[in-house]
């Protein structure tokens, strides 16, 4: 069934002097794909207005707000409130390792096929790859992966960082959504499955009642190409589906970080983050 949800997102820097210029980029609108429809996107920073927004979508075709301020300030603050249509999770039909390791296939997706900054080849994946390549199928292949990062990591807020890479995560035994699609996307990427980091929101209550908010966070899940991309969810081991709203899709989570920038002036501290998701119809 269709959902629609109204995503409030809010974050910001405060800075120990003032600073005197900062340069900046958002990714906080919610894409127009195929299962979900943009009704409303709207993107508001203090302190205002900047000198220039920009809007443009990135090589990886995230939707990115970009601004400069110019005068002192001793705080930035970002808000993206939008109102987006869903729809139910789709998995495309069964695909063969065939189709998968065509030479035209792999020189397509090569950028979903090599390592990352945070999603690097190394010792512990290539055998859960050599596993993965067993299944009958690609997509079984996906799937299998799924539970494989559920038995390797415990979902443990605080245990890692932003910073914190797929093999790390691994070795630590526990992360959080970050490192469950890291981990997922080494292990698919060893296995020859083209797969990108998906970046957005996510909905846990599956039967909400209309009008019912909850505040939640940003999250993350995996999309992988087994003859078309579909989305699958490692720490809720789930498919993509009418709860999750897309914001943006890379390599691994440096290619979408939600506010990222430069300035001028004193050590900066992050306000936080603050989300709240509305079922709305």
């Amino acid at each position: 069934m269709t959902w629609r949800l109204r995503i409030n997102h809010e974050s910001g820097y405060s800075y120990a002097a003032p600073a005197s210029a900062s340069y900046n980029e958002v990714r906080i609108t919610p894409l127009t794909t195929d299962r979900q429809l943009t009704l409303e996107a709207t993107v508001t920073v203090r302190p205002s207005p900047p000198s220039r927004m920009l809007r443009y979508w990135d090589y990886w075709g995230t939707v990115v707000h970009a601004f400069d301020l110019h005068q002192p300030h001793e705080a930035l603050w970002v808000a993206g409130r939008s109102l987006v249509e869903t729809n139910p999770a789709t998995r495309p039909p069964p695909s063969t390792w065939a189709e998968i390791d065509d030479p035209e296939t792999v020189d397509r997706f090569s950028e979903f096929l090599a390592p990352s900054a945070y999603v690097p080849a190394g010792d512990g994946i290539s055998d859960v790859a050599d596993e993965l390549r067993r299944q009958a199928t690609p997509d079984a292949a996906v799937t299998a992966v799924v539970a494989w990062v559920s038995d390797a990591l415990v979902y443990q807020p605080g245990a890692t960082s932003v910073q914190t890479t797929a093999l790390e995560a691994l070795r630590g035994g526990r992360g959080v959504c970050q490192d469950f699609a890291h981990l997922s996307l080494a292990a698919l990427r060893a296995a020859g499955i083209p797969s990108r980091y998906a970046s957005g929101y996510f909905y846990s209550t599956p039967d909400a009642a209309i009008g019912e908010a909850m505040i939640g966070e940003s999250h993350a899940w995996v999309e992988a190409w087994t003859g078309s991309w579909w989305g699958i969810d490692p720490t809720n081991g789930v498919l993509a589906g009418e709860r999750h709203v897309l914001v943006g899709r890379g390599r691994d989570y440096s290619d979408v970080p939600p506010l990222k920038g430069i300035f001028t002036g004193g050590r900066s501290t992050s306000l936080g983050v603050k989300v709240e998701l509305t079922r709305v119809a």
